[in-house]
């Protein structure tokens, strides 16, 4: 019992260590009476857990609430998923983007959302991803 202990714990933490961790942020432009803040950089904040080199999946904070997300990635753009926890089907939004590494990790990413709701207009957006 002992050694099946052991062994299992050397299995989590072979997949723990080579895990990639991927902060990722989306930058949030002000009103026109506001001014830029750091709430306009940390409100979309998340994390990501790197499934292999071409997925990766997470939560994401949404204002007040969590959101799931995920991206596929291709040869130079990705493919993403974000959905929130509740009413997923009604609320999700699929898009495409291009990460863009400016510095040993830290990455610039562009993206387009659209939503799947009726009447809604896709939305460009600027991110940022830091891959641990």
């Amino acid at each position: 019992m002992k050694k099946m202990f052991l062994t299992m714990t050397l299995a989590m933490l072979a997949m723990v260590s080579s895990a990639q961790i991927m902060v990722v942020t989306t930058v949030n432009q002000p009103a026109d009476t506001a001014s830029w803040e750091m709430s306009n950089i940390t409100d979309n904040m998340g994390v990501g857990y790197q499934i292999n080199d071409k997925m990766t999946v997470g939560l994401v904070r949404n204002g007040e609430e969590y959101d799931l997300w995920g991206r596929y990635n291709m040869s130079f753009v990705y493919i993403a998923v974000q959905a929130p926890t509740e009413e997923m089907t009604d609320n999700m939004t699929f898009g495409v983007g291009y990460s863009l590494k400016v510095w040993n990790d830290l990455c610039i990413e562009p993206s387009y959302m659209m939503s799947t709701k009726e009447d809604s207009e896709g939305k460009f957006r600027v991110g940022l991803s830091y891959k641990f």
